[in-house]
């Protein structure tokens, strides 16, 4: 500015701050009445500068606004004429409390000169590197640095100075730091908290990032105040990793907690608090290792934790529900629930990957879970012994009005086992399903035993009273027989094995009592045939042939039987032939003083079995074996030297152990030529076979034949 005297007006003319386009506004001073001395000729100027200059800063200061943040490091907003708390300068040129200079260029507190002095002006271009403040950082979000800066602050306070300056001359700085740590910890416990909603709704992934590493290095820094021998600050007292994990399991108790409903029944109630949670427990499962791990490092191993947690919490709802008294609808769906359900979804592939479920341990205990299981299988148990005796006893009526079983196929069936079997295998596998335990699931086919010795009972009313419908019923309980039987010795998983075992017994005695019912007058009708066998008449051949043309006819008789049964009841008749067969030719009737008639009667014993063994083949029998018994029977009569029958006899042994020293003695008899001693020394040779061991697949047949 300069200043020009102007005497003719009387002014003197300054020319101050420049216009819009350049020029200098001019500034008329008046000159002092009374004076004769030019007032140009006073120093009037240097105030009018000062002021000039003044109100030139603040008008560049106006243009530049933008700027000031790259020299403050403050927002445009916070423009005042005050003093700022961090001690940076104010637009005014004020001091500020901690003595830095004004951005003006006036001095600060200590003397300093301002920013501006003899300095261009800061350009719009220059870039923002000043850093945010705490406070900044936080209003932002980024609590990993506003760590940074408070571990800094700490550092500064409790790094050099020893515990007694630090408590006695900086307790506002302390008090301040430890205010500014409790916004930080809420700051984050916020974040952590808004990470678990779907979509991150609350907080951006870069919030959670910055909370997980904020938190991992206020963990660093109260393990190093650990190894430092002298008391923490307050805020360094308590690991953060320990503040972390106690605000999850928090969470995830606020989680799973089910919203009040008023439902019309108790049932309803609890099926619909334990669904959602388990809902709510696999979308937050899902969530964690799809999204929440990825901004978490390794060792943190944060979806092992979430899932303990999970668990933990869901096992402490369970029991809580578990603990009061509940129906038996209740009690079988929280067992199918944490039995199956639960497990089931910890299963899923997705968090398998993650997770180690099989750690995670039943979700109640065995002490929680025995009285819920006694109770359930309590009920399966007698609703499996309801429903077979109701089956038993509509059958049990049918018998009674004197109803034919029904036919199928041309065969007698009955629904008992049928429907019975699907009652037990139904419910066992159910049960096994709900308490998830095999062998609990089995005892509850406890009572079984019992009930198939009523069975038995009925079965054998049936045989006593023989009734016109008998046979027919006989028939159809053999079909029981059977299927109880093949579910018996193929699907002995769904009984205990003392149960299975009784069972098996009680089915064999039935089956034995049934064929002996349909055999025993067959039987009775050959018995004039089976008289001629083993005389004089029976070595001609019409004796044997009108034998097997009755066998052919009486057959007739057996029809009705499922295949199985009836391939069963002939064999057990082709069985009961041959041992009649055999017990009439050993009861001597007929002598065979010579080899000619011993060779005879060994054509005959030989002709006899292959045609015997032929006719039951075809009608469905399948023990083929009995051919080779009466075929080795007859290599006996036929042999003359004493070492040739003393080996067969031995084979014979060898493969029927149950015939006897008898047997072989009547068998030798019908031989007059064969001394006493050397049918004593074929005995002998026999019992030596015996006495060796044998193994017990060989059928029994010789134990059936009687001989005196």
């Amino acid at each position: 500015m300069r200043v020009v005297p102007v005497t003719e007006c009387g002014f003197s003319t300054v020319w101050g701050a420049p216009m819009k386009g350049g020029a200098c506004c001019p500034i008329k001073i008046p000159r002092a009445a009374g004076t004769k001395q030019d007032l140009c000729s006073q120093d009037f100027a240097s105030p009018l500068l000062v002021g000039c200059r003044r109100l030139s800063t603040f008008c560049n200061m106006r243009i530049r606004i933008p700027n000031l943040w790259n020299i403050t490091g403050r927002r445009p907003s916070d423009v005042n004429s005050t003093p700022d708390v961090d001690g940076t300068p104010d637009v005014d040129g004020t001091l500020d409390v901690d003595g830095t200079p004004g951005v003006d260029g006036t001095p600060g507190v200590n003397g300093t000169p301002g920013v501006t002095d003899g300095l261009q002006a800061p350009s719009e271009e220059q870039p923002n590197s000043v850093p945010l403040t705490f406070v900044e950082n936080l209003e932002k979000f980024r609590v990993y640095e506003a760590s940074k800066l408070l571990i800094e602050r700490e550092e500064s306070l409790f790094g050099e100075m020893s515990e007694t300056e630090t408590s006695e001359d900086h307790q506002e700085e302390v008090a301040n730091l430890h205010a500014d740590y409790t916004k930080l910890l809420e700051r984050v416990q916020y974040i952590l908290k808004g990470s678990m909603s779907v979509g991150l709704r609350d907080v951006s992934v870069e919030n959670l990032s910055s909370a997980v590493k904020a938190v991992c290095q206020e963990e660093e820094r109260y393990q190093a105040w650990k190894e430092k021998n002298r008391t923490p600050p307050t805020w360094r007292r308590r690991s953060w990793k320990e503040i972390h994990d106690s605000l999850l399991l928090d969470l995830t108790t606020e989680r799973l907690v089910v919203l009040p409903t008023t439902p019309p029944d108790m049932k309803e109630s609890l099926q619909k608090e334990v669904n959602h949670m388990g809902k709510q427990l696999k979308e937050d499962l899902f969530w964690v290792v799809d999204v929440v791990k990825l901004y978490y490092p390794p060792h943190m191993d944060i979806c092992n934790s979430y899932a303990r947690m999970y668990h933990q919490v869901l096992s402490n709802k369970v029991k809580g529900i578990s603990d009061i008294i509940l129906v038996d609808e209740d009690v079988r769906f929280l067992l199918l629930w944490v039995n199956d359900f639960y497990p089931g979804m910890l299963q899923k592939p997705e968090l398998t990957a993650e997770i180690d479920t099989e750690a995670l341990g039943k979700l109640l205990s065995q002490k929680d879970l025995e009285p819920l299981e006694e109770q359930y299988l309590s009920k399966q148990q007698s609703e499996l012994m309801t429903y077979i005796s109701r089956v038993l006893e509509e059958e049990e009526q049918r018998w009674k009005d004197e109803e034919e079983p029904q036919k199928e196929d041309g065969y007698y069936v009955s629904p008992v086992a049928y429907d019975i079997i699907q009652l037990i295998n139904g419910m066992v596998t159910s049960t096994e399903t709900v308490v998830g335990d095999r062998h609990k699931a089995q005892s509850i086919t406890c009572e079984l035993s019992s009930l198939m010795e009523r069975f038995k009972v009925f079965h054998s009313s049936i045989i006593r009273k023989n009734k016109a419908n008998s046979s027919a019923y006989i028939k159809a309980n053999l079909g029981c027989i059977e299927q109880f039987r093949d579910v018996l010795e193929n699907n002995g998983h769904l009984f205990t094995e003392d149960e299975r075992g009784k069972c098996l017994g009680i089915v064999a005695e039935m089956k034995q009592s049934a064929h002996a019912y349909l055999l025993s007058p067959v039987h009775d009708s050959l018995k004039s045939h089976y008289r001629k066998l083993g005389t004089k008449d029976w070595l001609k051949k019409s004796v044997f042939e009108k034998l097997l043309e009755n066998i052919e006819t009486k057959m007739q008789d057996l029809q009705g039987l499922t295949t199985p049964c009836h391939q069963e009841l002939i064999g057990q008749f082709h069985r009961e032939v041959a041992v009649k067969y055999l017990s009439r030719l050993l009861k001597g009737e007929v002598k065979l003083k010579n080899q000619e008639q011993q060779e005879e009667a060994y054509t005959v014993v030989k002709d006899n079995a292959e045609t015997l063994h032929k006719l039951f083949s075809t009608m469905g029998s399948r023990e083929e074996w009995l051919k080779d018994v009466l075929t080795k029977i007859a290599e006996v009569l036929k042999l003359q030297d004493l070492p040739a029958i003393q080996i067969h006899v031995a084979t014979l042994g060898s493969c029927f152990p149950d015939i006897s020293v008898k047997h072989v003695s009547a068998l030798l008899k019908l031989k007059t030529n064969v001394s006493k001693a050397d049918r004593k020394t074929v005995k002998e040779t026999l019992s030596d076979i015996l006495n060796e061991p044998h193994t017990d697949n060989a059928p029994a047949f010789f134990s059936q034949v009687q001989v005196k």
